[in-house]
């Protein structure tokens, strides 16, 4: 065990607002974040992103650069954003191609889904395990592989 490295958290160059609860570890820099935010262990935030206020992010998630999360939002455990399709068969190292994701005000995304570079409208829940590929523009319940709208809410 003497070649193990303890790693801690590293926040760094981040807007943070007012009453924010951040359990350690985590990995969240460049980033914005509003005001009565919790985010749980073992969560990344990458830079170029925006967390709304009174927002939930739950433990193992992970939120790549350039998504715009809204307000009142819960982001459940293992969910996992997305910014490059890697349309040309390799990782794109360039982050200025990177696409955007945009989620609205008051989003529930369920465990372990994946959100591609997408829109999500206000008033949505993403159930657990959806693979979200295709804007969600009406207000409803979305589940499955690819996401399909299920109902109204």
């Amino acid at each position: 065990m003497k070649n193990l490295k303890l790693i801690k958290s590293k926040i760094s160059k981040v807007k943070l607002g007012k009453n924010c609860k951040i359990i350690e570890p985590v990995n969240i820099y460049g980033c914005t974040i509003g005001s009565h935010v919790f985010i749980g262990p073992f969560v990344e935030i990458q830079k170029n992103t925006k967390i709304g206020d009174n927002t939930r992010i739950q433990s193992h998630t992970f939120v790549c650069e350039k998504v715009n999360m809204g307000s009142n939002c819960f982001i459940s455990h293992g969910v996992m954003f997305i910014n490059d399709l890697f349309k040309k068969g390799k990782v794109n190292r360039n982050s200025n191609s990177f696409k955007k994701t945009t989620i609205g005000n008051n989003v529930i995304i369920g465990s372990n889904a994946t959100i591609l570079p997408v829109k999500i409208n206000n008033n949505i829940v993403v159930g657990a395990g959806a693979v979200v590929t295709k804007n969600l523009l009406k207000k409803g319940i979305y589940t499955g592989n690819p996401a399909k709208f299920l109902k109204k809410i």
